[in-house]
């Protein structure tokens, strides 16, 4: 239950949302039902799974999930094998002209994918014809090369990037255009400004990392198994979430193109993260394919009392407010110097502080008495936050150097 009564509504692309949470285009959204359900717990939009025309076939693979899990934590990473939506334009069309008259304020995008001009802008068509608010394009997934290299991303392609982008932005006459691209290339930003050569409105960054999600060791078949065989898997999850901020800077420091970021949300603090650095809307998939649409009451109650206690009065205010703090590394301020520094009330004694910096830091911190309490040698110390890092208590903190 939502418990704050602040206006959270934000503008993209000239398309009010109630608030700046929406599904992405992945199984959360694939299925009619589902989107009405998240629509009555309250998130603001939610982009329909990728689709194609009819012609185009859809031959998916099951089992398609797998998962990276770590230190007793379940799904630090998702991995699937899931690329298009099994259900075609045909179909599609009929769900967002339903959504649209049940749900007339929230956001209806769709996800789209062509291997032609043809097909692109026909998509365009009939999705503008039925009334959908946003056109989401994948340039990310690895069908459609448009005669670039078998297997590739679009949007690892300058060329095709601006082509394509080109051909979309021509047939919408109203909806604005949002080209989905890929962490996976050498520079981002030169993609991001095809993009926007290409005439589209807005950016979507980014989607899942191509990754192997592990190998049994016992039957040696990586994962997901599928009768024997596997394949690499797209990477979403928590685990992604540092990868996605710095694309997220990037692109809001170079390209002057208005932003929805997926790729790693969980919380609303993960939400605030990607709006400082530049994003405008926050698209979510693992965590509600992990704990559910019911995420967005905590979403929105937490973005709520985060802007009332900062001072903010929308979410438009905090869209990019770290960009400045981000600097080259050879700008940061070396002036001061740094050590750790324990608050002894917290410690918990479990020497992890020590062992990390013994083997991994300077060799700072000493277990001495019978209490063996970390001693720091501020001599030693050189502010790594090595110690920091793996307390499990936040019982060390950073601090300026005692003269």
């Amino acid at each position: 239950m939502i418990t704050h009564d602040r206006d959270l509504s934000i503008d993209f692309c000239g398309v009010r949302f109630r608030n700046p949470f929406l599904l992405s285009a992945a199984p959360p959204s694939d299925d009619l039902d589902m989107v009405r359900s998240a629509f009555e717990a309250g998130w603001g939009g939610a982009v329909l799974k990728t689709t194609s025309v009819e012609t185009e076939p859809v031959d998916l693979a099951y089992p398609m999930m797998s998962a990276l899990h770590y230190e007793g934590g379940r799904i630090a990473g998702l991995g699937n094998i899931d690329l298009i939506s099994e259900h075609h334009i045909d179909v599609v069309e009929q769900r967002v002209d339903m959504l649209k008259k049940e749900y007339p304020d929230r956001v209806v995008c769709v996800s789209i994918m062509g291997s032609k001009k043809q097909e692109w802008q026909e998509l365009v068509k009939r999705l503008e014809s039925v009334g959908v608010d946003i056109i989401e394009c994948s340039f990310s997934c690895p069908q459609g090369s448009m005669g670039e290299e078998p297997g590739a991303m679009l949007a690892q392609s300058l060329d095709a990037t601006e082509r394509v982008a080109g051909w979309v932005k021509e047939a919408a006459q109203r909806c604005p255009v949002v080209i989905k691209i890929t962490p996976q290339v050498t520079n981002i930003v030169k993609v991001a400004q095809a993009v926007k050569r290409g005439g589209a409105d807005a950016i979507c960054a980014a989607n899942t990392i191509p990754s192997l999600m592990g190998v049994d060791v016992d039957s040696f078949v990586p994962y997901p198994n599928v009768q024997g065989y596997s394949t690499y898997s797209g990477l979403s999850g928590p685990a992604t979430k540092p990868i996605t901020l710095r694309t997220l800077a990037e692109i809001s420091k170079n390209v002057d193109l208005p932003i929805t970021a997926t790729g790693g949300p969980v919380t609303w603090r993960d939400a605030v993260e990607m709006m400082l650095v530049g994003a405008t809307t926050v698209q979510f998939c693992t965590a509600v394919m992990h704990y559910g649409y019911d995420i967005i009451d905590d979403l929105q109650d937490g973005l709520a009392f985060y802007l009332q206690e900062k001072g903010f009065g929308s979410p438009s205010e905090i869209i990019g407010k770290s960009l400045d703090r981000i600097v080259g590394h050879a700008d940061l301020p070396r002036e001061v110097k740094v050590v750790s520094s324990l608050i002894e009330s917290r410690c918990v004694k479990c020497d992890l502080c020590y062992i990390a910096c013994r083997d991994g830091g300077h060799q700072a911190i000493k277990l001495e008495g019978s209490d063996r309490l970390p001693q720091i040698d501020h001599e030693r110390c050189q502010g790594c936050r090595l110690c920091v890092t793996v307390c499990p208590a936040e019982a060390l903190e950073i601090v300026k150097a005692p003269e």
